[in-house]
């Protein structure tokens, strides 16, 4: 097969950004069957882009968000000339289509966004009403073929080692994730996630805590107000984060990028929504439990809130998301 027939998608650089990126990746194997996918993403993304089966390789993109890096972006480009007969761009930002551009791949294809009439020569349409719910938005790149939500692959033997490690039985813990990168505005209070975390603790569950080394100064506060909670907050790599959640019995979670890791690996979710709302950004998982108070002042999608009052989310009771989890646990398929 000529390597001009392959595909070089841009990927996003979010991890729940990422995740939801295999909606358009599935959609594409499914219209060009016999063309190998590589996703150019950063360095992090590697673990999420190996457990999609539909991604052939990922091509490092070692630029810092925020900056430019026009030259090195033009050197990259031209690297790859001659092997991609099509690329698609998620990302919105103008640089974001330059190396794809500069690699003389015949079909671009992206959304308008920053003006990108000559980087792209096919431009979809974004209607209003889709603009900010991200998976279909990425599917709709596709111009064709069937949505399906993402699924991850699970490494067994990865699984196994980590739950003895970390003295864990499968299905017998719940995974909380209570971090979000974007902001404040998207935690429920540490507060809150101590509670819910001794109610599961009293069930007979453990809890584990997952999060980023950015994450661990939240769940070290959870766990000094749930004795018995594993805190594991920047102690696993991305790869390992994903089969404990694969292992978990049930996940709670902020909107945030392992809440969509979690849906993609089959566990149960109960979301938590603040500054966001659950219509446009959901875990596609076929289990799930969303939890969105629906206030006046919401979803602002903003880092901090505004009115300085964080009432969307100190406002959600711990008893409201227990009886979520409550209606998971009690499911027969979650057993």
């Amino acid at each position: 097969m000529a390597e001009g027939s392959a595909i070089l998608v841009i990927g996003p650089r979010w991890v729940g950004d990422m995740v939801m990126a295999q909606t358009l990746l599935s959609a594409l194997k499914a219209r060009f069957p016999d063309s190998p996918i590589d996703v150019m993403a950063p360095a992090w993304a590697a673990p999420l882009v190996e457990r999609m089966p539909e991604a052939r390789a990922r091509i490092d993109a070692p630029f810092s968000r925020g900056s430019l890096d026009f030259l090195a972006r033009r050197q990259l480009g031209r690297s790859l000339r001659g092997k991609y007969g099509r690329a698609y761009v998620m990302q919105g930002s103008w640089k974001s289509a330059l190396i794809p551009f500069f690699a003389r791949i015949p079909v671009r294809v992206g959304h308008l966004r920053e003006m990108r009439y000559g980087l792209l020569t096919d431009i979809v349409p974004l209607p209003k009403d889709l603009k900010r719910k991200t998976a279909r938005n990425f599917f709709g790149l596709a111009q064709g073929g069937t949505f399906r939500a993402p699924h991850l692959t699970v490494d067994a033997v990865n699984q196994a080692a980590l739950l003895i490690s970390h003295g864990l039985e499968p299905r017998k813990f719940v995974a909380f994730m209570p971090g979000a990168e974007f902001g404040p505005s998207k935690r429920w209070p540490s507060d809150k996630y101590a509670g819910l975390a001794r109610k599961m603790l009293a069930r007979g569950l453990g809890v584990v805590l997952l999060g980023s080394p950015n994450d661990a100064a939240v769940t070290a506060e959870i766990a000094a107000g749930a004795p018995g909670a594993l805190d594991l907050a920047g102690k696993t790599r991305l790869e390992d984060a994903i089969d404990l959640i694969a292992g978990a019995k049930l996940a709670v979670s902020n909107d945030s990028g392992l809440m969509h890791i979690a849906a993609a690996v089959g566990t149960p979710v109960v979301a938590v929504y603040g500054s966001t709302s659950p219509e446009n950004t959901p875990p596609l998982a076929e289990r799930r439990e969303l939890l969105w108070l629906g206030l006046d002042c919401s979803p602002c999608h903003e880092r901090d809130c505004p009115l300085g009052h964080h009432n969307c989310m100190t406002m959600l009771e711990v008893g409201m998301v227990d009886a979520a989890a409550e209606k998971l646990l009690a499911d027969p398929a979650a057993a």
